[in-house]
């Protein structure tokens, strides 16, 4: 069964490019509106990550006597989980705008991606934000939902994604943000991993990209939290972080990286590291997936 998930992986992340913007897919679209619209009430959160882990189980227990339908199971939960071509859409999207300079466009597309307050920033801020958001997503929404479906299947790519959302509408809310915080631990280290193996095929520095994750995320307060940004700013030798207003206040992050602010190239190039790292991600849940399969053969 472990092959039946691997192949899943692939295929559900094949037919995300292959379909284009998940935000126009209805299967999508109905995920995310179920979790916004009972997720929303502070006491129904938790509830919402139990029933998807219940959901995924009983999709994952159905399939294992069937190595086709679990890996249609799996193929369809990635494809709709998984944000990699939505990512790029929008980063493509940011990168165009502020190239042209349209902020104001470029200020709604960067609004739907991260809570941060967008209002007068200008275009040095947006691209620092766009890069960012990038990494960050890049990591949220790509590189965990591939690493714990390799782990725990159907379930583990529900709920890995549905916590991730639930943080977002459910700001402050610490049995969610511990959870959160849990789900990311393993996965945004990947990530910054990857970023690493994958800089040198967008015309990046490796070495930038360890010498920033390894440096510069020390004094940041969060357990997760910009650890593929300094890889991502390394990797394009640039500066992010610092001064950041969100709708509850402002805070004061580390500087991540070195060199100069970013622009609209380096967003376009973050766009095309984040593929990168994607394709690197999918094919290290592949291995995480046979290897999980072998092991649990062999006890």
């Amino acid at each position: 069964m472990s092959a039946a998930r691997a192949i899943g992986l692939i295929l559900g992340l094949a037919a995300d490019g292959a379909l284009g913007d998940p935000r126009r897919r209805p299967p999508v679209t109905a995920f995310r509106q179920v979790v916004a619209a009972t997720g929303s009430r502070r006491a129904a959160g938790l509830g919402i990550a139990g029933a998807a882990v219940a959901a995924g189980v009983l999709v994952e227990r159905s399939g294992r006597r069937s190595p086709v339908l679990q890996a249609t199971a799996t193929a369809v939960a990635t494809w709709a989980v998984v944000g990699a071509a939505g990512l790029a859409t929008q980063g493509t999207e940011l990168a165009r705008d502020l190239e042209e300079g349209r902020l104001e466009p470029a200020r709604d597309t960067l609004s739907e991606l991260d809570p941060r307050v967008t209002d007068g920033l200008g275009t040095i801020g947006l691209s620092r934000a766009s890069v960012e958001t990038l990494a960050e997503n890049t990591s949220e929404v790509v590189v965990t939902p591939l690493l714990w479906g390799a782990v725990a299947g159907v379930p583990g790519l529900l709920a890995a994604r549905t916590i991730g959302l639930l943080r977002r509408l459910l700001p402050g809310h610490w049995a969610i943000d511990r959870l959160d915080e849990l789900v990311h631990l393993l996965p945004t280290r990947v990530a910054a991993a990857l970023t690493v193996v994958g800089a040198p095929v967008v015309g990046g520095s490796a070495g930038g990209a360890w010498r920033a994750w390894r440096r510069d995320t020390i004094a940041h307060p969060s357990p997760n939290a910009g650890r593929v940004e300094a890889a991502f700013a390394g990797a394009l030798e640039i500066r992010v972080g610092g001064r950041t207003e969100y709708p509850q206040g402002v805070v004061e992050l580390p500087v991540l990286g070195v060199g100069r602010n970013p622009d609209a190239g380096h967003v376009t190039r973050a766009v095309e590291l984040s593929r990168v790292v994607g394709w690197l991600a999918a094919g290290t849940s592949v291995v995480v997936a046979v290897l999980t399969g072998l092991r649990r053969r062999n006890p």
